[in-house]
């Protein structure tokens, strides 16, 4: 048995979750956020209870330190030398990690010379590691990249028509994201259904949001592209947009290209539209109130992500099952009503609206019997994947 960590950093936060494996118990998890700030906030649970703090949190380093000490104070391990390793989400991989990769001394350098793909992720991802590691420097460390399942793309679906050599000089092509959670939820259905065959389409809804084509476990085409700011629309996230807005917007309001792409990453979206909140809990609480924009809001997301569903299915040539994950996929009920009353006449998806409106956060199918497509909702767990990954690649008991 081992206890492994999986990790999450971001440029202000860390996110953590403590596993005994191979059981996949999960013995603690939490979150730092507002890190760099005086007020920052240190979350851990423990035996079910959440443990909150606030109070200055200066780096990540002391984020971990502080992590650590909480594991032995609350008694959930006896000693630091009971974690066995660590296992990090990297944002990008690149082209050179089709898989997730021990951490070495050149694999780390990847992350830095891989930066420019994800200069806000890539950092704060390698920041968090060289914390960990130098707070527990003898146990294995394991990078787990979000880009990794996707690169199972073939070359005409994964390219732009660009010039080719902006691919070839500058790296420039779709590598997608949420790669882990798609993954999760490929193997996690093919379990389900007891068949590796299957063609699925996943539906990652969250804030940031991405579908993924997914055909014998391999990853046929995503949404996002190049950046995550590319696909559907998302909670505060344009999704896709004619490039030639950018400039004809910079003529007109004297913005530069990066405070239009600032604009693009974080007050677009469900956000820009509705006026209300990037949340979609508001929107739904706007649109019960007969809030116009949240109204279009709605009926503009459901458009999306029909859109890629519908183009999905024709790559693929036949789908088994298309599955909602993610917090808004998860739970939000309305967001799959919409979205699945628009494939009923093409596809033949029905929906059972009961099972749909009693599901949040479970397990469950919501279609039909006699739906053409089956219809899933299945909660995500990209930190158990990271966990496999650890004890798979250090050879851990």
């Amino acid at each position: 048995m081992s206890k492994v960590m999986a990790v999450n950093a971001g440029s202000s936060s860390l996110k953590f979750k403590l596993f005994q494996m191979p059981q996949e118990t999960v013995l603690t998890d939490g979150v730092v956020e507002r890190i760099s700030m005086d007020d920052a906030i240190f979350s851990i649970r423990v035996n079910g209870e959440k443990i909150k703090k606030v109070l200055p949190i200066k780096d990540h380093q002391q984020a971990v330190d502080m992590l650590l000490s909480a594991l032995v104070e609350y008694h959930i391990v006896d000693k630091l030398d009971e974690i066995n390793a660590v296992g990090h989400r990297v944002l990008h991989g690149g082209e050179k990690y089709a898989d997730s990769a021990v951490a070495t001394e050149e694999s780390a350098q990847d992350i830095l010379d891989m930066k420019d793909l994800g200069p806000l992720h890539m950092m704060a991802n390698y920041t968090g590691y060289a914390a960990f590691k130098k707070a527990l420097p003898n146990v294995g460390h394991v990078f787990v990249y979000d880009t990794s399942f996707h690169l199972s793309m073939a070359k005409e679906t994964y390219l732009y028509p660009l010039p080719l050599e902006f691919y070839e000089k500058y790296h420039v092509r779709r590598y997608g994201f949420h790669g882990t959670s798609h993954k999760y939820i490929a193997q996690t259905y093919a379990e389900l259904v007891h068949d590796q065959n299957k063609n699925i389409i996943s539906c990652h809804l969250g804030n940031g949001a991405s579908l993924a084509a997914i055909s014998c476990g391999k990853c046929v085409n995503t949404s996002m592209g190049f950046t995550p700011l590319a696909g559907i629309m998302m909670g505060g996230r344009t999704g896709d947009v004619d490039p030639s807005i950018y400039p004809y917007l910079m003529e007109k309001t004297g913005l530069s290209c990066k405070e239009l792409i600032d604009i693009s990453n974080k007050k677009s979206g469900l956000l820009g539209i509705s006026g209300v909140s990037s949340d979609a809990r508001d929107i739904q609480k706007a649109i019960d109130e007969g809030n116009q924009r949240a109204i279009l809001a709605r009926k503009m997301y459901a458009q999306r992500v029909m859109e890629y569903i519908g183009s999905y299915y024709v790559q693929l040539g036949h789908v088994d099952a298309i599955i909602f994950t993610a917090g808004l996929g998860e739970n939000d009920t309305q967001v799959r009503a919409e979205i699945c009353d628009l494939l009923t006449e093409a596809l033949h998806v029905k929906l059972d609206y009961q099972l749909n409106s009693t599901t949040r956060g479970k397990t469950a199918k919501i279609s039909t019997d006699d739906s053409a497509i089956d219809v899933w909702v299945m909660p995500t767990d990209e930190e158990v994947m990271i966990a496999r990954d650890t004890v798979r690649l250090l050879h851990l008991a």
